[in-house]
């Protein structure tokens, strides 16, 4: 008998249609599960970005204007002593150039640590109570004046306080009252002497210092930049994100950061003046009020304000480096992520 062979063997248009390809609309689901972790590691990416941004203006700023700050604080251990007095001192050591910049390493991990901290601190906070119907940026926050000052007073004394003990190493090896050979032996003597608490004398006028300091700061610093902005280009601050104009930005971020510098620094250098005793003379002043009582007492109210000058300059100059860096780099970290959304949609 012949072999039988299935009629869809012999006849191919019987056997049953393949399935249909699937068609765009049913393939798009697929990489659905993505978003999901995309979501977290963007607020990862987000807050590393505010940190290394904020790290380095705080160290260009900090290596920059070193000498400033230790003429301040050469200053500031004796109402006796003047800018002036101090600057011919230095000139007069054998090697000027290394006194100024004496003690620029543990300034520059102070301020550049201290900045990232206080940026990345400062953009979780205005995150958390932002309206919910604000879009997603990688931009900070734009608040209210009084959430300005809260969230900015915050994220400075959590950063602050952070940064302490290296504050306190760096003031007693810049000061001529103690003869520290190095920074280890800085740390030793501190230590033996005074113990853990020693690395956080002066937090109180410090904290009390740079929270009001931070906070005014962050307030004049927002609604300078739409003064700024209409005086030199005639249009809204947000205009310059969306445009990506460079040079007008920066502009902007550094006349309002100077303008907010001198404003906030002027207001708070009486408490300075009393963190830079404190940590200095811990035996003498041991507390900010004590510090104060003393202070006005045996030298009158002026000397609250010793340093103003040179602080005033240092600090808003300081300031408007890193808010500066730290705008430009939010901007362009903006403008990349922009880029990518539209790569992405093609």
């Amino acid at each position: 008998m012949p072999p039988t062979y299935p009629l869809t063997s012999l006849h191919p248009e019987l056997r049953s249609p393949p399935p249909p390809a699937p068609e765009e609309s049913d393939a798009a689901p697929a990489p659905a599960p993505v978003p999901a972790p995309a979501a977290s590691g963007l607020t990862l990416s987000n807050n590393l970005k505010h940190f290394s941004s904020g790290l380095a203006g705080g160290v260009v700023s900090a290596i920059v204007l070193q000498p400033a700050d230790l003429l301040k604080t050469r200053v500031q251990q004796s109402h006796s002593s003047t800018l002036l007095s101090t600057v011919r001192a230095i000139v007069a050591d054998p090697s000027p150039v290394a006194t100024l910049w004496r003690g620029s390493v543990p300034s520059a991990i102070r301020t550049g640590f201290g900045s990232g901290l206080y940026f990345a601190s400062l953009n979780a906070l205005r995150k958390s109570i932002q309206p919910a119907s604000s879009s997603p940026s990688s931009q900070p926050a734009k608040l209210s004046t009084a959430a300005n000052l809260i969230t900015g007073s915050a994220a400075r004394i959590f950063a602050g306080f952070l940064i302490m003990p290296v504050t306190v190493i760096k003031v007693r090896y810049e000061s001529t009252f103690y003869s520290y050979t190095s920074l280890a032996h800085a740390t030793r003597d501190i230590a033996a002497r005074e113990g853990l608490r020693g690395f956080f004398a002066g937090f109180g006028a410090t904290a009390v210092r740079d929270g009001p300091y931070a906070g005014v700061y962050v307030s004049f610093y927002e609604a300078s930049k739409g003064v700024f902005q209409r005086l030199y280009a005639g249009t809204d601050p947000e205009s310059l994100t969306e445009r990506g104009a460079p040079e007008s930005a920066t502009l902007v971020n550094l006349s309002s950061g100077l303008t907010a510098g001198v404003l906030a620094t002027a207001v708070t250098n009486p408490f300075d003046a009393l963190k830079t005793r404190i940590q200095l003379f811990p035996e003498t002043y041991s507390n900010m009020w004590v510090a104060g009582r003393k202070v006005i007492g045996e030298e009158g109210f002026r000397a609250l304000f010793d340093g103003l000058g040179l602080r005033m300059a240092r600090k808003a100059l300081s300031s408007a480096v890193m808010w500066t860096a730290y705008e430009e780099g939010m901007r362009r970290w903006e403008i990349a992520a922009r880029r990518k959304g539209s790569d992405g949609a093609l």
